[in-house]
């Protein structure tokens, strides 16, 4: 039995004893309170003299009484104090273990705010095999997080650090204000300089103002959700597919984005002489330099250096390949 169906037996037999004992002092000609009155203090060992001088049945009465209800109201108050006990116990232990895998983690993803955005950046974060930690102030909200979670404002460094900040690879500020938003930015940035950092805008204006503080990229819910609409309307089959190549995961091929790391053996050649599709299997669809500029459809003669971003698709095996091609000089 759990013990919060424990407290809930306890106290109906309890109860249950309170009514036994008034009815039978109403009996014995007890007025209702007066009735009342001598139940609860019998039970409770006060040890009040009786309201009304007892006869022998009275006596009878009020040592069964005694019997029973004593007992009762002692296993019920000590039920009450382990349920209250445990439930904190429960929380403290949990709490602690928490902040504990949080300490352990290495490359994980911090999403500040757990509203219907951070909770959808959650899923797709998850579903590549990230480690996911979250932070809000509310919470009501986090009863329903399924990740390892800090209660507190995420705009405050103590609890960023909680969080495992300057181990993480990614932080999400996904606050309902700029604002706040802001000062996520400000202060991930500080702690950890090499954090890649997202920033959700609701103001067209505070974009600009987000990237000086420090955020790598700046995205307007609204602005996207406009922009997949009309994806939709114009191109429903290009959009559909790449939705299921980013996020869906059924179909065998799926993008990916893989950095040229220096020393590797494609270090310095040219796209034709890396013979990368004959290695790796995966196809390059574009190659972002390191001022970030796109290289669309790259010709052969294209040259591979260090810091680019292979834009490139394929199958899982295909694209493991290709980052042991680019990663480790294999």
């Amino acid at each position: 039995m759990t013990p919060t169906r424990r407290l809930q037996a306890a106290l109906l037999a309890l109860t249950a004893i309170i009514v036994v004992g008034s009815l039978g002092y109403i009996l014995l000609g007890f007025g209702l309170l007066d009735a009342l009155y001598q139940t609860v203090t019998t039970i409770t060992t006060v040890g009040f003299r009786e309201i009304h001088p007892l006869d022998t049945r009275g006596q009878i009465f009020t040592m069964v009484l005694i019997l029973v209800g004593v007992g009762t109201a002692f296993y019920t108050m000590g039920v009450l104090l382990e349920t209250l006990v445990e439930g904190q116990l429960v929380d403290v232990v949990g709490r602690r273990r928490m902040e504990r895998k949080i300490a352990g983690f290495t490359g994980h993803t911090i999403i500040c705010g757990w509203g219907r955005v951070g909770r959808t950046i959650s899923q797709y974060v998850e579903g590549q095999g990230q480690d996911v930690v979250v932070i809000d102030i509310d919470a009501e909200r986090l009863a329903s997080c399924p990740h390892p979670y800090i209660l507190g404002d995420a705009t405050d460094d103590e609890v960023l650090e909680r969080a495992g900040v300057r181990s993480a690879r990614a932080v999400v500020a996904a606050l309902d204000l700029d604002a706040s938003n802001l000062f996520v930015v400000v202060s991930c940035r500080a702690l950890q300089p090499e954090l890649f950092i997202v920033a959700r805008a609701r103001v067209d204006a505070n974009e600009e103002k987000l990237r000086r503080a420090g955020a790598d990229r700046v995205v307007n819910p609204q602005n996207i959700g406009g922009a997949r609409i009309a994806a939709f309307l114009l191109q429903p089959h290009v959009a559909e597919f790449l939705d299921v190549v980013m996020h869906d995961g059924s179909l065998e091929f799926r993008l990916a984005e893989i950095r040229i790391v220096a020393g590797c053996s494609i270090d310095g050649r040219s796209l034709r002489d890396a013979h990368i599709r004959d290695q790796t299997g995966a196809l390059i669809l574009a190659i972002r330099d390191v001022d970030g500029t796109f290289a669309t459809n790259p010709a052969p003669e294209t040259d591979l250096l260090q810091g680019q971003v292979l834009i490139a698709v394929g199958t899982e095996d295909q694209l493991q390949a290709l980052t042991t091609l680019v990663g480790t000089g294999a």
